[in-house]
C-alpha cells in the first residue's frame, strides 16, 4: 500500500479513487490535486513512483487542505464550542438529535438510536 503524509492508501485502485481514503479529501479535491501535480488520474495508486507522491504530498500542504488528525480536531472543537455556549445545535448535539432540523416524529432512526417501546399498563 501506497503511503500519503504517513496514511495507506490502496494500491489496487486508480489514484483519483484512492485519495478519497485520507479523511478531507472527496473526488473533486482528489481531481484537483492531481491536476495541480500533473498527474493522470486514471493511473494506479501502485504504479506510481516516489517522486509522484512526493509531489502530491506537497501540492496537498501547498495547497493548504487540512487532513485527517488536524480535520477531525477542528470539527471536534466546533462541537465542543457549540455545546459550550448552549446554542440550538448545542443542545441537539447533546441530546442525540437531529440537528439540521429534520423531523422526530417519525424516523430519525439513525440519529435516535434503537427504538424504545413504551409499555401500556391497564
Amino acid at each position: 500500500m501506497a503511503r500519503i503524509l504517513g496514511i495507506e492508501i490502496p494500491n489496487e485502485k486508480r489514484i483519483e479513487a484512492s485519495l478519497p481514503y485520507l479523511f478531507g479529501i472527496g473526488r473533486p479535491t482528489a481531481a484537483k490535486i492531481l491536476d495541480h501535480a500533473g498527474i493522470d488520474p486514471n493511473i494506479r495508486t501502485g504504479q506510481l513512483t516516489e517522486e509522484q507522491l512526493v509531489k502530491i504530498a506537497q501540492v496537498i500542504q501547498a495547497e493548504g487542505i487540512v487532513i485527517e488528525g488536524d480535520l477531525r480536531r477542528e470539527k471536534q472543537t466546533q462541537l465542543k464550542r457549540l455545546t459550550s455556549i448552549n446554542c440550538y445545535r448545542g443542545i441537539r448535539h447533546k441530546r442525540g438529535l437531529p440537528v439540521r432540523g429534520q423531523r422526530t416524529r417519525t424516523n430519525a432512526r439513525t440519529r435516535k438510536g434503537k427504538k424504545k417501546t413504551v409499555g401500556v399498563k391497564k
